[in-house]
């Protein structure tokens, strides 16, 4: 299996710690007045999600995980799991809302995601970073409400992101998933 020395330390390489899937999100070389250089990384869990920092020393070597990312379609929620469907072997799994994250916020039947597996068990699902979701709740507008002001607006998916006051219920935005942010009004 292929390892990851110090040297290949970059933001987004992901390596094995302890049968962990890991992806690192920050690093920095140091060197020091005396002693060898080293790497201190930021590294996330990709199954927990929990952040964590390592120091990486020059004879230091990782494993590459054994991961696979497929694209799938979210169907619905029965309630107790999120079912999903392989679009190529129409294969469907369930997953918790746990393993699924805060990005079920912005999901829709029929949504394309792409889920990563380690070992062949899904660990995480990514969608987009920017989707396109319809306004179904928000405060009308009021003479005098300010131009650089927002209001909450609900939309489709069932998330609240606050707007400008010109979007109005029925209108379609595209939205920052990543940071739940209304990023624009589509045409």
């Amino acid at each position: 299996m292929a390892t990851i020395g110090m040297g290949d330390m970059k933001k987004g390489v992901r390596l094995e710690i302890d049968g962990n899937p890991y992806k690192v999100i920050e690093f920095q070389h140091v060197k020091p007045g005396k002693g060898a250089a080293f790497v201190r990384i930021k590294i996330r869990n990709l199954s927990s999600g929990k952040v964590i920092e390592k120091t990486v020393h020059a004879g230091d070597k990782f494993e590459v995980p054994n991961l696979e990312q497929k694209k799938m379609q979210y169907l619905y929620d029965d309630g107790e799991m999120l079912q999903f469907m392989d679009t190529e072997t129409f294969d469907q799994i369930g997953l918790t809302h746990e393993q699924v994250g805060e990005v079920f916020d912005f999901m829709v039947d029929g949504m394309e995601a792409e889920i990563l597996f380690h070992n062949g068990k899904p660990i995480t699902v990514e969608i987009p970073q920017s989707v396109e979701l319809k306004v179904v709740e928000t405060p009308p507008n009021f003479k005098g409400d300010s131009q650089g002001g927002k209001k909450p607006a609900t939309l489709e998916s069932g998330a609240v992101v606050q707007v400008p006051f010109h979007i109005l219920e029925g209108d379609v935005i595209r939205v920052d998933t990543t940071e739940g942010k209304y990023l624009e009004k589509v045409k």
